[in-house]
């Protein structure tokens, strides 16, 4: 398991991986790290709760186990399921072998055939001196009731059971993350036994700070008049308002245009990186994009 002595070695090993926590973030990362407790997140789309994850497993060296969430996933999709190809191939090669067909049934139930899922593969990668995995469990809010109560139990002592082979269990906790976009509540009890923590949309310097980072040809100056320009357009009420990725997206396209500044015939040609909805995109035009990027290029002069 990944030894943290602080928050601040937490906040550091991430700004490395070009990931800018505040510390909030920061502690509740490190707090899922000392405690080996999942960590839920919740927050917008586009606030970096995926990223997280991934940051996680560059920094750590475990591998990243990434179970995108959606209505109707079940234990096939989730855990394991067997692989009844190379079954029916096995059961066609040993009745041509005249094997008995006793111990062929032996046989089809086997470790050999078994297609580990990201949650059960996140249980038995644990151990043997390797790093733990990190187990991106994406969007659960997306799954249905059903799902997340059997997603309570595995999360519970990290074991999963096959009944034809007997319960698997980690040596060490993967590193889990959970996210959420809220389209749902979570239940109460998945929430008790994950640490918690919203996730808020970065102030304008951690958001110039971020893009700059993701996008080093950026200037300081067309970096903070596209983080402005952002922030303005999450407070129109948009039906899908840009998150930190769109800024990114947009700063890179604004960029690979070389522009050097915000303008508003540069926004409007480029509105499409950064809202992804034609609704958003006419309420803006409507309501004044003209206005919107000059403030915005009066905030990052």
């Amino acid at each position: 398991m990944v030894q943290v002595e602080s928050v601040e070695e937490v906040q550091a090993a991430l700004a490395a991986h070009t990931y800018l926590a505040d510390e909030g973030l920061s502690t509740a990362v490190f707090l899922a790290l000392r405690l080996h407790r999942p960590l839920l997140l919740e927050g917008e789309a586009g606030v970096g709760k995926t990223e997280l994850a991934k940051v996680l497993a560059a920094w750590t060296g475990g591998a990243l186990l990434r179970l995108q969430c959606y209505e109707g996933i079940d234990v096939s999709q989730a855990v394991y399921e067997w692989d009844y190809a190379r079954q029916l191939l096995h059961v066609r090669a040993a009745e041509a072998a005249g094997t008995a067909t006793e111990a062929i049934e032996d046989e089809l139930y086997s470790e050999r055939f078994l297609v580990r899922r990201p949650l059960l593969q996140a249980i038995t990668d644990s151990g043997d001196g390797a790093p733990p995995p990190v187990l991106l469990i994406d969007e659960v809010d997306r799954a249905d009731d059903e799902f997340e109560a059997f997603l309570l139990e595995v999360l519970s002592d990290y074991s999963v059971t096959v009944p034809e082979l007997g319960t698997f269990r980690a040596t060490t906790p993967p590193i889990a993350v959970i996210t959420s976009n809220r389209t749902r509540d979570v239940h109460d009890a998945l929430k008790r036994r994950c640490l918690y923590h919203w996730v808020e949309h970065p102030d304008l310097d951690r958001e110039v700070a971020i893009v700059r980072a993701r996008v080093p040809d950026v200037s300081e100056r067309l970096a903070r008049q596209v983080a402005a320009a952002s922030a303005a357009m999450r407070e129109r009420g948009l039906y899908k308002p840009p998150g930190v990725a769109e800024t990114i997206d947009w700063a890179l396209a604004l960029n690979t245009l070389g522009r050097d500044e915000l303008t508003a015939s540069a926004a409007s040609a480029t509105l499409g990186t950064v809202v992804k909805y034609r609704e958003d995109q006419e309420r803006l035009r409507r309501e004044g994009l003209d206005e919107l990027v000059a403030e915005a290029v009066g905030r990052g002069a």
